[in-house]
């Protein structure tokens, strides 16, 4: 055979291919999240480079300057006017940029800073063979009591790589309230939950209490995760596209170009009802909410406390968020279907979390049921369906989560030869031996009870108003009640500090470094300014609270 001919083969084989536009990525818009994912990477490669004795310092200020250049980014948009006026779609329709999104990210991103703090403390443990200890295991991947394990504390190896998982889980974060397609959704879902995973397991003290936590935690969620998958499949077979928008209009019936095939699935309530609810079901997964709510209080008890923190706090903001963009934007043509559903929802989880918690005996179990009952409330400014429900879920979110790694970090000080003394009669007469403590505690205790002059209240008033609005009059009955309930459990820690008498062989409280300090002083500072003069960041949040679509 010739060359010609093959030449000729060759050439008429390869048909002339249309032009494949480039993509067009925002990147200014998309800067917040991209610091992170710079960080985060940069993290990695000190894990790899870095010697052991300076890690934990290069891994701190990487983070720290990573998370407050993101916080600037942020601040910046939203002073650019992409909040309000020229908020959009970036990313290819991937990632929304709006008043939600910043607002959320910017809380995620404080929340994350106060959280890494926390992470960073080393006074509280007594020092092991001469080197400071953190919260975190010596050596993750050693068996628990093991000759490997004791060699790594002896040797005073620390696990420094919870910085990178930090930043790693902050950048799902960022991404999963400003997803703008299902596929966004479930990657930014992923990579929030995997460094969450590993990092409940690396208790320093009490491993196989924490491994079991990471392990229940990682089953259920990927069985959550695994519905969230099936619920996307099904959207998009009911409308042929992942993209929230194109949703929509099929959803309302508005979409442009209805092709035969469209036409034929756009007629499947079926899917369209099922793929929802599925979902829902994922996002409600990992807010905590009644009947999705199971793995909390173990989880909670088990996982390192700065990481059940953390996670307590900035997990909640980004699946709300995410929750309501997917409401507000992908549904709102189903809202007579979503509706009564979330309202029976938010009812068994507001009673639910109040009543189970007053069992309760460990101190990190009895937040961890206090964090359902909250989902419960913050589902009743979802339910509301109107601007002011998603202000108020807005505001309710940055006070809680500065409330919540606050509180977190108090129950760090408290300690005893094993460590930290969660179990409630450890802290009967902490105000007769430690009044400080017992004082800032009972601050965020009276947050989360809704107590006026604290940002709990300003937050709860918000949303149970904007339900009420929203034609959810029963629900705010049942919210009052619950949150009556849930004082009780409060304050009867509060009477227990205060009004008991110290157990002699009671525990200690550390004196930590200024790091947690700083955590706990924004909590209170929080606290106190949001209870007190709530309305700048009402209007805040009220500025930010339409959805771009």
């Amino acid at each position: 055979m010739s060359t010609s001919a093959v030449h000729s083969l060759w050439t008429t084989a390869a048909e002339p291919i249309s032009k494949i536009d480039t993509p067009k990525i925002e990147y200014g818009q998309l800067s917040p999240v991209l610091i992170i994912v710079g960080a985060a990477v940069v993290g990695v490669l000190i894990e790899a480079a870095v010697p052991r004795k300076t890690r934990y310092y290069a891994q701190v200020f990487v983070a720290v300057v990573a998370l407050v250049a993101a916080f600037a980014a942020v601040v910046a948009l939203a002073a650019g006017g992409y909040a309000t006026t020229k908020s959009g779609i970036a990313a290819m329709g991937a990632i929304a940029v709006d008043g939600p999104a910043l607002f959320l990210q910017g809380t995620i991103l404080l929340a994350g800073l106060v959280g890494l703090f926390t992470f960073a403390e080393r006074r509280l443990d007594p020092e092991a063979h001469g080197n400071r200890v953190d919260s975190f295991a010596a050596q993750a991947a050693s068996v628990p009591g093991s000759d490997s394990e004791k060699a790594a504390v002896k040797a005073g190896f620390t696990t420094t790589e919870v910085f990178p998982l930090l930043m790693f889980a902050v950048v799902g974060m960022l991404v999963f309230p400003a997803a703008n397609d299902l596929l966004t959704l479930f990657i930014a879902l992923e990579v929030l939950s995997l460094p969450l995973y590993l990092m409940c397991a690396l208790a320093r003290r009490k491993r196989l209490m924490s491994q079991e936590a990471a392990v229940k935690y990682f089953l259920l969620g990927a069985f959550a995760s695994a519905f969230t998958l099936f619920g996307i499949a099904m959207l998009y077979g009911y409308a042929g596209s992942v993209s929230y928008a194109t949703i929509a209009q099929v959803v309302d019936g508005t979409v442009p170009d209805v092709t035969p095939a469209l036409a034929d699935t756009m007629g499947n309530d079926a899917l369209l009802l099922i793929g929802s609810a599925m979902i829902v079901m994922g996002l409600l997964f990992k807010v905590g909410a009644v009947p999705f709510h199971m793995w909390t209080p173990d989880v909670y008890q088990g996982a390192p406390t700065p990481v059940t923190g953390f996670m307590a706090a900035a997990t909640k903001v980004a699946a709300f968020g995410a929750l309501l963009r997917l409401l507000y934007v992908v549904l709102p043509g189903l809202r007579w279907d979503w509706r009564p559903v979330m309202w029976g929802v938010a009812i068994v989880t507001m009673l639910g979390g109040a009543i189970i918690a007053i069992t309760q005996t460990d101190i990190k179990r009895l937040l961890a049921y206090s964090s359902i009952a909250h989902a419960g409330f913050i589902l009743a400014g979802v339910i509301a369906t109107t601007p002011d429900g998603v202000s108020s879920v807005l505001f309710y979110l940055a006070a809680y989560s500065f409330v919540t790694i606050g509180a977190f970090a108090v129950v760090t000080l408290v300690r005893d030869a094993g460590g930290e003394a969660t179990h409630l009669s450890n802290w009967a007469g902490l105000g007769r031996r430690s009044p400080l403590v017992a004082a800032v505690f009972a601050v965020f205790l009276l947050a989360f009870a809704g107590i006026p002059l604290t940002s709990g209240f300003a937050g709860k008033f918000a949303v149970f108003k904007a339900a009420a609005e929203g034609g959810a009059a029963p629900l705010v009955v049942v919210g009052v009640i619950s949150s009556a309930i849930a004082a009780f459990f409060y304050i009867r820690v509060i009477v227990l500090m205060f009004f008991s008498e110290p157990r002699p062989e009671g525990p200690t409280v550390a004196v930590p470094s200024p790091l947690t300090m700083t955590a706990i002083g924004v909590g209170v500072a929080v606290t106190l300014v949001l209870g007190v003069a709530p309305q700048y960041f009402l209007d805040l949040a009220n500025q930010a609270s339409v959805f771009v679509r």
